[in-house]
């Protein structure tokens, strides 16, 4: 029972983000602007977690680790999906950010953990990879995309930090939750007061939804699974459930913004579906060239 806990965390992430990415699309085209969901976000989850700050053990970490942690999944990724949101649709999005999320945690892996994978489970990655960008289609690449696509890549690359970072320093989930409230509380409400805001002009039942959302279900509830889930899979493993959020994401699209789902959109996910079995059903041991840490 307790091996199969990481797993279930892992599918629950998978839902949440997706459904992240499709409220998100819909609140950067609503009065909110992407500074004030994210003030709405670590706002609400600091307050959520207040129990937690109680009982943390906040000498256990250094500065720079909760730094990396907390700003991992934090501000920073949060404005980059923003703005990206803004240009490029749901759908896409989860492609670019998360479509990439493997390759980056299998190249931090070897090069950080010298975790060495199967050609079997390398196979599977790029299988992935290129079932999203198909996902995507070459219009995605089109030059008026170009400064989405690169914001959304930002989103990436921080986010595998984030999850570098939790699985080098043994961050628990409650460890992980308490980093990314009270460093972005911190840090990015004072950069809030000089931003441009629409908050008190937005209607208050989408003020409600983004606070709950962003602030309870995907900073409390999605980071709990995504630390647990490290913790016990790693980061290749967590990195390949996340890939699978643009075939969610597509159908929440569709589904809920009316986003067409193509063809292309069909293939990509057959094809990382195939690739999520493939890298399942590889039996070969994860070798490691050093100590891991």
């Amino acid at each position: 029972m307790h091996a199969i806990k990481p797993y279930c965390a892992g599918i629950i992430v998978v839902f949440i983000w997706a459904g992240w990415i499709t409220i998100s699309r819909y609140a950067v085209h609503t009065t909110l602007l992407p500074s004030d969901i994210t003030l709405l976000r670590y706002c609400t989850a600091l307050v959520g977690i207040t129990p937690l700050l109680l009982k943390h053990r906040w000498k256990a970490f250094k500065l720079h680790q909760y730094l990396v942690v907390g700003l991992g999944v934090g501000f920073p990724y949060t404005m980059f999906s923003f703005y990206g949101l803004q240009e490029i649709k749901a759908a896409q999005a989860g492609v670019v950010v998360n479509g990439m999320l493997p390759v980056m945690g299998a190249v931090v892996a070897w090069s950080l953990f010298q975790q060495r994978l199967s050609l079997v489970r390398w196979g599977a990655v790029a299988l992935i990879f290129v079932a999203n960008i198909t996902m995507a289609g070459s219009h995605l690449f089109a030059r008026e995309h170009l400064t989405g696509i690169l914001l959304l890549l930002g989103a990436a690359l921080v986010y595998t930090m984030h999850m570098t970072g939790i699985r080098k320093w043994g961050f628990r989930w409650q460890d992980a939750l308490v980093a990314v409230a009270v460093v972005n509380v911190l840090l990015f409400v004072p950069i809030w007061l000089i931003l441009p805001s629409a908050l008190t002009q937005a209607p208050l039942v989408d003020i409600v939804s983004q606070a709950l959302y962003q602030g309870i279900i995907v900073n409390i509830i999605a980071l709990m699974c995504v630390a647990y889930s490290i913790r016990h899979l790693g980061t290749v493993t967590v990195s390949l459930f996340m890939a699978f959020v643009p075939v969610i994401t597509a159908l929440f699209a569709w589904i809920f913004l009316g986003e067409a789902l193509v063809s292309r959109e069909i293939i990509g996910i057959i094809g990382c579906s195939l690739g999520l079995m493939l890298y399942a059903c590889d039996r070969t041991p994860t070798s490691f060239a050093g100590k891991q840490r």
